[in-house]
């Protein structure tokens, strides 16, 4: 299980992470509503903060860059891929499912 109080500095990296990745993507698809805004950015900082230091290692590794930067450089890019996965993942679900929800009837 992750330790989120050990470390401070690595902690620290992570919200700055997740906070980053979550206003890119509040940034790239603008909100319908302030409480879309909301959600989006809670969920995406949350997210970011959770999986920020494992999605930084998996991406550190997938890129070859795993010797090559530091544990922050890691925890903060990390957090911030994943805060910003968060959202599009389930942007792209609420959208679907908004769009398979609102069909038209079959004539009966």
């Amino acid at each position: 299980m992750a330790d989120l109080g050990q470390d401070g500095g690595l902690f620290a990296a992570r919200v700055v992470g997740a906070t980053a990745g979550a206003w890119v993507s509040l940034v790239y698809l603008l909100p319908d509503s302030w409480k879309e805004a909301v959600s989006r950015f809670l969920t995406g900082a949350c997210c970011g903060v959770m999986f920020g230091a494992p999605a930084g290692i998996w991406l550190s590794e997938k890129l070859g860059l795993a010797g090559q930067l530091t544990a922050l450089e890691t925890a903060l890019s990390g957090s911030a891929a994943a805060s910003l996965t968060a959202w599009w993942v389930l942007g792209a679900l609420v959208r679907v499912v908004g769009r398979l929800g609102t069909r038209p009837e079959s004539g009966q």
